[in-house]
C-alpha cells in the first residue's frame, strides 16, 4: 500500500469514529430536547423523540457554520493535527460519554469532545500548540451557559406568572402544554445547531490536516455537513432515557409553564452562543434553565443534591476525557 492509500484508510475510519460521537452526542442529549416536554406530560417518550430529531435535522438549515469553525480552526494551531491526535480526541469523548450515560449523569459531550481535543493535542506537543482564545471563550461558557439558562428560565418563569395571574390553572396549563412545543422545538433546533456542528468541525480538522481539504476553505464539505446532521437526529431518536429521568424529574417537578420556561430560555442561550460561534454544553443549559425556574417556586423545589451531582461531573468532564485522550493518543502511535 501506498502512503495515500494508509492515509485514506485511516481518515475513512476516523471519520467513522467522529459520526459515532456525533450519534452517542445525539443519544447522550436526547434529554436535553426532551426531558422537559416528557415530564410535563405534553408528548409521550416516542412523539417526543421524533419530534426533537426533526428539529435537530432542519437546524442545517438555519445556522451559519460558526461552531464548526471554532473547533474545526480555532482550538489548536495550524499544522498540530495529526490523525493521532484526532484519534485520540475522540477515543476521550466517547469514553467519558459512554462512562456518564451508563450512570445516568447529564454531562456535556461537547466539553467531552474539547476536553479530548486539548489532552491529545497536550500529549503531542504540550500547551503552546493550543490557541488560547479558542480555549479560554469554550471554557468561560461552562460558567456563562448555565448561567444565563438560569437568569433567562427564571425571568421568563416570573414573567409569564405576571402575566397569567388573572388566569385559571386549569387555563394556564391548557395553553402552555400547546407552546410548549414550540418551545421544545426551538430548544431541539438549538441543540442541534450546536451540537452537530462540533462533529463537523473535528472532522473538517482532520481533512485539513491530512491534505483532503484545504485550510482556507470558506466551508466544510456538504457531505459531511449532511452525515453530522443526520447522526445526531438519529442518535436524538434512540433517546438517552436513563438521563431523561434525571433531567425531567429527579432536579425539580416541572409543569407544562416551567418546562416552556426553561425550553425557551435554554434555547435563546444556544442561538445566542451559536451565533457567536462559541461551542457551548446544552446540557448545562438547560439544567441551569430547570434550576432556575425551579428556584422561582421556592428554593426546596429544586433537588440541590442532584444538581450539585452534575456540577461535579461538569467539572471533571475536560480533565477527565483530557486524560482518556491522551493515552489513546499514544496508543495511536502503536497502531498506525
Amino acid at each position: 500500500m501506498t502512503t495515500v492509500q494508509v492515509s485514506l484508510w485511516v481518515v475513512v475510519l476516523l471519520v467513522a469514529l467522529a459520526l459515532m460521537f456525533d450519534f452517542m452526542n445525539g443519544f447522550h442529549d436526547a434529554a436535553n430536547s426532551i426531558a422537559t416536554v416528557v415530564s410535563t406530560g405534553v408528548l409521550k417518550p416516542a412523539q417526543a423523540v421524533l419530534f426533537a430529531a426533526t428539529f435537530n435535522f432542519i437546524a442545517i438549515l438555519i445556522f451559519h457554520l460558526s461552531v464548526a469553525a471554532t473547533v474545526g480552526k480555532g482550538i489548536v494551531q495550524p499544522g498540530v493535527v495529526d490523525v493521532h491526535v484526532v484519534f485520540g480526541a475522540l477515543v476521550g469523548a466517547i469514553t467519558w460519554n459512554a462512562i456518564t450515560w451508563y450512570y445516568g449523569i447529564p454531562s456535556s459531550s461537547s466539553h467531552a469532545l474539547i476536553g479530548g481535543i486539548v489532552g491529545s493535542v497536550m500529549a503531542k506537543s504540550g500547551a503552546g500548540s493550543l490557541v488560547a482564545g479558542g480555549v479560554l471563550k469554550t471554557v468561560a461558557f461552562i460558567f456563562i451557559s448555565p448561567l444565563l439558562g438560569f437568569l433567562l428560565g427564571s425571568l421568563m418563569m416570573v414573567a409569564v406568572a405576571w402575566i397569567c395571574r388573572r388566569a385559571t390553572p386549569s387555563k394556564v396549563d391548557r395553553w402552555f402544554r400547546r407552546l410548549q412545543l414550540v418551545s421544545a422545538g426551538a430548544y431541539s433546533l438549538g441543540h442541534g445547531g450546536n451540537d452537530a456542528q462540533k462533529t463537523i468541525g473535528i472532522i473538517w480538522m482532520l481533512l485539513i490536516a491530512t491534505g483532503y481539504a484545504a485550510a482556507e476553505d470558506a466551508s466544510p464539505p456538504s457531505w459531511a455537513i449532511i452525515s453530522c446532521y443526520t447522526c445526531i437526529a438519529a442518535g436524538t431518536m434512540f433517546g438517552g432515557w436513563r438521563i431523561v429521568k434525571t433531567m425531567g424529574q429527579k432536579i425539580t417537578k416541572l409543569k407544562p409553564v416551567g418546562g416552556f420556561c426553561a425550553e425557551t430560555g435554554g434555547a435563546i442561550t444556544l442561538f445566542l452562543a451559536t451565533a457567536m460561534g462559541v461551542p457551548v454544553s446544552t446540557t448545562h443549559t438547560i439544567t441551569g434553565a430547570i434550576v432556575g425556574v425551579g428556584s422561582t417556586q421556592r428554593a426546596s423545589a429544586v433537588r440541590w443534591g442532584v444538581a450539585g451531582n452534575i456540577v461535579w461531573a461538569w467539572i471533571f468532564t475536560i480533565p477527565a476525557s483530557a486524560f482518556v485522550a491522551a493515552v489513546a493518543y499514544w496508543v495511536s502511535l502503536q497502531i498506525f
